[in-house]
């Protein structure tokens, strides 16, 4: 795993074999990420990742300037090893705890309780999750995008967002599918 560019442009960490997580890979994620800066300032943007998995999208974010990630990952041994690897990128006189906050927990408990809105939501859930369709309506019934926020879901391919009311666009790169779904004003209401 490799963090594309940015800040920590080029930095790799070695994934555990044990791990079921299966990171986006790198050509999806420098894909997204050039369509994504037609839609986010990086810069100073706050963001969450949901099913973190191994952290690759929330070092991104870091690496890219975000003010602040929230990662959420329910798995013990992939939050540790999110841990870790802000550890690795950051020198103990500078800790990142205010960059970057990994949470351990479950990512709809976590969307049920969050009060905080984001410019930019990630969410990457097991393609075989059960309640995968029925994300993009919560992350927009609860409001967790600022207004002109946008949320970036990764799934199957035999999903299709497209009647959604908050559905932007659509990418694939090989097995990889993207939505992009953006708040409104009305969003929620």
């Amino acid at each position: 795993m490799r963090i594309i560019t940015g800040k920590y442009k080029g930095r790799h960490f070695d994934i555990p074999r044990s791990f079921k997580a299966r990171p986006t890979t790198d050509f999806a994620k420098e894909n997204i990420f050039n369509v994504l800066v037609q839609y986010v300032d990086f810069e100073g943007a706050t963001a969450l990742d949901l099913f973190s998995g191994t952290g690759s999208i929330s070092l991104e974010l870091l690496s890219r300037g975000c003010s602040q990630v929230v990662s959420v990952e329910m798995d013990r041994d992939h939050h540790r090893f999110i841990q870790e690897c802000i550890k690795k990128l950051t020198p103990s006189t500078q800790h990142p705890s205010s960059s970057i906050i990994p949470i351990r927990g479950d990512v709809f408990r976590f969307i049920k309780s969050c009060k905080q809105q984001y410019d930019l939501i990630f969410a990457d859930p097991p393609y075989a999750l059960k309640e995968l369709p029925q994300i993009p309506d919560l992350i927009i019934e609860k409001q967790l995008l600022k207004e002109d926020g946008i949320f970036v879901f990764e799934h199957g391919k035999d999903y299709d967002f497209s009647k959604h009311p908050n559905f932007v666009e659509h990418r694939s790169y090989g097995s990889v599918n993207f939505s992009l779904f953006k708040a409104t004003a009305t969003s929620g209401e």
